[in-house]
């Protein structure tokens, strides 16, 4: 039976007992020959998807893969575990290139990954034409939609494919996408009648954390210190200037920081990629591109110190934490600042104005989660559809409910301060008038004889950064002028201001509130140590003389599941999580004998 023939596969290669939900029938449609979309969270499994059919069918895989990066790592894993797998783009020499168009037309290779790019260029499409293509799968696929959150012309044209390859069925996998990018994806890939498989957006390993900005670069240590003092972590920022400036800092209070963006030279992101694969605790301060489809699986957390521009962005770059399923956290703060750089963003940018409009709803939700005094988790699953009414019990507005106190007043401080000064100033100038500052720019206009001057100097400037944030996101204030950032009223303000709407707001928290903390229960346990310990070495240096990361040797989950089965022959050694025949061939007896070593 095709089933059987799959689980073994699953086992032999993988090292798999079981499939997880969904992976069988997103196959099973593959190999029925029915285009396919599958909606599966960061670390839910997406590769194997298209891995395992490739394995089943005669012919080649062509894997369209977004990054060098992501495709040399895929390449890798599958040459651990004994799989014959090449990648065709702009990394190889000519020799390089033409030995793997070689191994491709002599059999020799069942996935072959190449660019977006890559597979549009005629000669390319000229090579493949010649060889027998059995399936074509479509990675980080919401990149091909026009209302996804990366953007990427060339994924566009992908469905050029389904005439160059007529009667091949295609599969296209991503992590995030709603039930708009999921109909806009089929489209643009010219997928007929997908059969369209969405598992379940929860990530329940994760604890999402959302705080408003006071200092955060103190902030950012402090939660790294209290949560996370030896693990291995991404922080992302917005701009390059600012990737330097926190890994800076952050190597000054004691962390192993590197920084990675498109500014620095090859040499210096490649030795801080491979810090990032090879160390067992780094930090990496990146722009939003570093990350997309990697393996490292013992990530334990992700820090924003950026407002993302879109739950979607957010959901993708948050999942690259906890993928072995183990306790993980997902940190960020926020400000006014954010909401109004974001939308000057949208609204200066050349895009028409129909991915405007789009671009101005994601950006809304995306604040309505950083505002919401609800749980975070039960929000995001409803934004990707998948309802949730339950609290989880496991993100900060669970574990410490936020406060909601009567803004009535204060919101017509703010309004009233707008309106006096014409509304014609931006946020900094319109608080300063609030709270009463004698710099020269607030006497120089005549703004210190207004009735709203100082009324409010009692408070500090990030209460009422906060409060005008939230105004701006309840549409009580827009933006009137992008290039100048200039406030003005909403109709909708006038009800605040004539006192016939009452306004609750979130509290704001300024600090590090450490309230109900509930620590994380992860790692090996007690018992396991010095067992666990003894492996990681072994692991570590294996994966040195192979030139490998460690995780692609094998994972913590590996390592933990050897610790608890205690295996002492070749056997039982296959019973662990992750080893399959080549591994055990490539890595048994070295592993097996450190276990001996340790038994009582």
């Amino acid at each position: 039976m095709r089933s059987d023939d799959l689980t073994q596969i699953l086992k032999d290669t993988f090292g798999y007992t079981t499939f997880r939900p969904f992976q069988s029938q997103i196959i099973d449609s593959v190999l029925d020959g029915k285009d396919t979309l599958g909606i599966m969270p960061t670390g839910g499994g997406k590769s194997l998807c298209y891995q395992i059919p490739a394995l089943y069918l005669d012919g080649i895989t062509l894997v369209i893969s977004p990054l060098i990066s992501l495709m040399q790592d895929q390449v890798m894993n599958l040459k651990e575990t004994g799989v014959k797998a090449v990648f065709l783009n702009s990394s190889l020499s000519p020799e390089q290139t033409k030995r793997a168009k070689g191994q491709i037309r002599d059999g020799k290779v069942k996935l072959v990954y190449v660019s977006p790019e890559g597979i549009l260029a005629s000669h390319l499409g000229e090579f493949f034409a010649s060889v027998k293509v059995s399936l074509i799968a479509i990675d980080e696929a919401h990149c091909v939609s026009q209302w996804g959150h990366e953007f990427r012309k060339d994924y566009t044209r992908l469905g050029e494919l389904k005439l160059r390859f007529p009667g091949v069925p295609m599969i296209a996998l991503t992590a995030t996408a709603d039930a708009k990018t999921r109909a806009d994806i089929a489209h643009q890939l010219r997928l007929e009648a997908p059969n369209i498989f969405v598992s379940s957006f929860d990530r329940p390993n994760i604890k999402y954390l959302v705080a408003d900005r006071t200092d955060e670069l103190r902030q950012l240590d402090q939660f790294i210190r209290d949560f996370h003092p030896e693990d291995t972590g991404i922080v992302y920022c917005l701009s390059r200037d600012k990737v330097e400036r926190v890994a800076q800092a952050l190597r000054k209070a004691g962390h192993p920081a590197v920084p990675y963006h498109a500014g620095l030279g090859s040499d210096v992101r490649t030795k801080n990629q491979k810090r990032f694969n090879e160390d067992d605790r780094i930090i990496v301060v990146a722009t939003v591109a570093f990350g997309m489809g990697i393996d490292r699986p013992d990530v334990r957390f992700v820090a924003h110190l950026d407002l993302p521009k879109s739950i979607e962005g957010y959901y993708q770059e948050t999942g690259r934490a906890g993928r072995d399923g183990k306790a993980s956290t997902a940190w960020m703060v926020y400000g006014l600042q954010d909401v109004v750089k974001l939308s000057q963003m949208i609204e200066t940018s050349e895009a028409d104005e129909s991915y405007k409009i789009i671009a101005r709803q994601k950006l809304d939700r995306m604040l309505a989660l950083c505002e919401t005094a609800e749980c975070r988790r039960s929000f995001l699953l409803d934004y990707f559809g998948e309802g949730s009414t339950s609290k989880c019990d496991y993100c900060d507005t669970c574990l410490d409910p936020p406060v909601l106190w009567d803004a009535t007043k204060d919101a017509q401080m703010i309004l009233s301060t707008i309106f006096r000064t014409q509304q014609t100033y931006g946020p900094a100038h319109v608080i300063d008038v609030l709270r009463g500052s004698k710099s020269a720019r607030i006497t120089e206009k005549g703004h210190d004889q207004l009735s709203v001057y100082g009324i409010g100097k009692e408070k500090p400037k990030e209460h009422w950064d906060g409060v005008l944030r939230q105004l701006l996101n309840a549409n009580y204030v827009a933006i009137k002028s992008w290039e100048y950032r200039n406030l003005c009223l909403t109709p909708k303000a006038g009800e605040i201001l004539r006192g016939e709407a009452v306004l609750r707001l979130r509290k704001q928290e300024f600090g590090a509130s450490k309230k109900r903390r509930k620590e994380f229960s992860g790692g090996e346990s007690l018992t396991h140590a010095p067992l666990f310990s003894s492996l990681k070495e072994l692991r570590t240096r294996l994966a040195r003389d192979r030139g490998v990361p460690p995780y692609v040797v094998f994972s913590d989950k590996s390592l933990l599941s050897m610790c608890e089965l205690v295996p002492t022959s070749a056997s039982e050694f296959l019973n662990v999580h992750g080893v399959g025949q080549s591994k055990l061939e490539t890595y048994g007896e070295q592993f097996l004998s450190a276990i001996r070593a340790h038994a009582p």
